[in-house]
């Protein structure tokens, strides 16, 4: 990313070239797929562990990334926060938002590990099936939801350097938490190298070392490189009610409007779950697909978000949909080409998760189907946080509901109701990405985001 020459109280502002979105997407790129990678291992070694493991660790995994989509929600909205005060040249407001939302996010975090320790047998004993299922399910998160405080202090630091135009350092964090993370999965799922055999609960701690290791790293660079000399975190250690409540006025709508979509697919895997060992199995096996292919494209939308909220800062309204425009195209001929090469190596590549020959032909069909998908999102994710660059996060908000329940009217007609075949399951994608991108773009269009302040 280009930095414009100046003082210290300058601030760090953006330009929109082609260039530069490449420059800050390419490491929040590769920030976010080296821990695909790593859950791709994991995915892997429960595969060959045994089929209902690798089916509960979908179920589970989605539950776990419900809550942790909390603070992703609250790091997304200190994001906006922290790149408009990076645009106005303002230091020191960006370390108080910085400061006061890592100590929100240790609030969330403690509260969300005793709300899911208390709601898990709950609500997993009266929506699976399989009993099995639902002992294996409940004991990996009580295993799992230890690692959530960690998690959620590393997304406030990503979103605080990703504000600051400084994303490679992300790319830090991942390597040492995919590596921690695989190791402990090789050494614990299957007991080797004189650990225990675990199972399924050694893929959660193994999880648990990952989160703690990236978050080690993530503050550790901040410090030893004495960031907090030009951004004084030092004088903000009193929490702050007032900007609590306006960064929490950004953030909710984000943390309700992530509940609702990552609810939305717990719902699917729920149903999913009703269909069947192996349509669980093979759709376990897909979302990791469908996560490494989203790589790129939630780089462009975590850049469009930050650029978007820091022209604004800078005065510049009227460049707003020219930058979304130009992120969205570089996103869709990234993406295109990556789905190009899944497509022609698509056994090849589910050949990585499982030896299953069955499996892997019965997983095809909807390979094909999620290739289609992730083209429309391509586009939907990044026009969606250009809505969210603008700050007026209320609007995602009634975007996102309505266009989950559109997929999710679609999940209990299509899955629930007629016991469809696993590709017209997988379906359901393409109908709300294609919701999200039209619901983006009337409102962007419409030029109702201008003004806001946050």
């Amino acid at each position: 990313m280009r930095f414009f020459a100046g003082n210290e109280n300058a601030g760090v502002k953006v330009s929109v070239t082609n260039k530069d979105i490449i420059r800050l997407a390419a490491p929040i790129s590769l920030a976010i797929l080296v821990p695909q990678v790593s859950f791709l291992t994991n995915t892997a070694f429960l595969g060959r562990f045994g089929e209902r493991e690798l089916g509960v660790n979908g179920v589970s995994g989605i539950f776990y990334l419900i809550i942790s989509m909390i603070g992703y929600g609250l790091s997304s909205g200190m994001q906006v926060q922290m790149a408009r005060r990076a645009g106005e040249g303002d230091d020191s407001g960006l370390a108080r938002v910085f400061v006061n939302g890592a100590m929100l996010a240790m609030m969330f975090a403690l509260g969300l590990m005793m709300l899911s320790l208390w709601a898990t047998p709950i609500i997993f004993g009266l929506s699976l099936h399989n009993s099995d299922n639902i002992i294996l399910t409940i004991n990996f998160l009580y295993i799992r939801v230890w690692g959530l405080p960690f998690l959620m202090l590393t997304q406030i630091a990503n979103s605080f350097f990703i504000s600051i135009q400084k994303s490679r350092f992300l790319i830090y964090g991942s390597i040492v938490g995919a590596i921690v993370n695989i190791f402990f999965d090789y050494a614990l799922i299957f007991g080797n190298l004189g650990f225990p055999r675990w199972g399924l609960g050694g893929a959660a701690v193994a999880s648990i070392m990952s989160e703690i290791a990236a978050c080690a790293v993530m503050y550790g660079i901040f410090y030893f490189r004495k960031m907090y000399e030009r951004y004084p975190v030092q004088r903000y250690f009193t929490f702050d009610f007032k900007l609590s409540k306006r960064t929490l006025a950004v953030a909710s709508p984000l943390i309700v409007q992530f509940l609702f979509s990552i609810g939305g697919w717990q719902v699917f895997f729920i149903f999913i779950e009703h269909l069947g060992q192996k349509e669980l199995a093979a759709s376990q096996i897909l979302r990791s697909i469908f996560g490494i292919v989203g790589v790129i494209t939630w780089a462009f939308a975590a850049t469009c978000n930050t650029m978007v909220s820091n022209i604004i800062g800078q005065g510049k309204q009227s460049q707003v949909i020219s930058v979304i425009l130009k992120v969205s195209k570089l996103s869709l001929m990234c993406t295109a080409v990556l789905c190009v090469v899944l497509l022609a190596f698509s056994h090849t590549f589910l050949g990585l998760y499982s030896n299953d020959a069955d499996l892997i032909n019965f997983a095809v069909p909807s390979l094909q189907v999620i290739v289609v998908a992730t083209m429309i999102m391509s586009l939907s994710t990044v026009a969606f946080n250009g809505v969210v660059g603008t700050g007026n996060t209320v609007v995602n908000l009634f975007i996102e509901i309505a266009c989950v329940c559109t997929y999710l009217v679609y999940c209990y007609t299509v899955i629930e109701r007629n016991h469809s075949s696993l590709q017209w399951a997988w379906v359901s994608e393409f109908v709300y990405w294609s919701s999200l991108l039209l619901a983006s773009f009337i409102y962007l269009k419409s030029g109702k985001w201008k003004g806001k302040a946050i």
